[in-house]
């Protein structure tokens, strides 16, 4: 199975009302101006997407919204993350059928496993489902490295086609070309190594700033794709505070706060998260503002 993930592909926040409730409008809206704004692909309920705050059926309501209202525009791929292999299997299953493009797949959450109980619920995984499969390598977040030992392993099934790599270290992305070649698309999973990621070879970038900057995020890696490395690095010096905003353990409050400061979205999150208050909130906004004052004009690029 051969896939063509390649691009900028912001994971997508899950937009609440001031109830709690899922707020599909707002979420329908947000999409509308992402892919005004050219980008190529969206994870649904990643970590932005407060993926584990949400039930069994609101997690299915939403992908077939998401689906719906993206009618094929763009890639839509959605994040797996469950308790069991069981329960992921049964997830891969529904939304499989409810049409989304592929499985951004994460190791069992709560319980840390072993390497070889690891390559065995992405195993099972894969072979419950005929979506193509991300793996998400996230050992900072998840405790978790699917090492090239493992991702050897993992090779042998065959719908398992792409790596979100966020070990933080971008070694990892010429090691795994090195060993596998083009066996995977390999795409930056962590902001603030994103152009060092897509200078290596990286096919993919997925974002969280993207929901907020969405063209800044398009013209870098186009830019960067194209070989236009003093240009690429103006927008990625102007872009370094706010991406940072991806790497810290609020970043979920943070991106959802940004997306309300630009009016892309709102601020609303589930407990345990709660929104930002005092210097935190403070510092966003102080990075917004810098950012805005100081916002580059992107048409001087050309890229059309």
């Amino acid at each position: 199975m051969k896939v063509n993930w390649q691009g900028v592909f912001p994971a997508i926040s899950t937009q609440f009302n001031d109830d709690g409730s899922i707020n599909y409008e707002s979420n329908a809206r947000m999409l509308e101006d992402l892919i005004r704004d050219g980008i190529d692909g969206i994870i649904a309920l990643g970590t932005i997407g407060e993926n584990a705050s949400l039930s069994p059926q609101e997690k299915r309501d939403f992908i077939k919204h998401t689906v719906e209202t993206v009618k094929g525009r763009i890639l839509v791929l959605s994040g797996c993350t469950e308790n069991t292999a069981e329960q992921a299997c049964l997830y891969a299953q529904d939304v499989e059928k409810l049409g989304v493009d592929g499985l951004m797949l994460l190791p069992a959450m709560v319980y840390r496993g072993t390497d070889r109980e690891v390559v065995a619920h992405y195993q099972t995984v894969a072979r419950s489902t005929q979506l193509p499969i991300m793996i998400y390598n996230n050992p900072v977040s998840y405790g978790i490295d699917i090492s090239l030992e493992m991702t050897a392993i993992l090779a042998e099934e065959e719908n398992i086609v792409a790596i979100k790599e966020s070990t933080t270290d971008t070694r990892r992305l010429t090691e795994l070309q090195s060993r596998f070649g083009e066996r995977f698309s390999i795409l930056c999973g962590v902001d603030d190594i994103a152009l060092e990621s897509i200078l290596l070879g990286a096919t993919g970038w997925i974002s969280g700033l993207t929901n907020v900057f969405p063209r800044e995020s398009v013209t870098l890696f186009k830019l960067a794709r194209a070989g236009r490395i003093e240009e690429a690095r103006e927008i990625y010096r102007w872009f370094m505070p706010l991406l940072r905003l991806d790497t810290i353990p609020t970043l979920v409050q943070c991106i959802k706060f940004a997306e309300q400061i630009l009016e892309r979205g709102n601020e609303n999150v589930r407990m345990p998260r709660m929104t930002l208050i005092g210097d935190e909130r403070a510092y966003v906004e102080k990075v917004i503002k810098e950012a805005m004052d100081s916002r580059i004009n992107l048409d001087k690029y050309n890229l059309d």
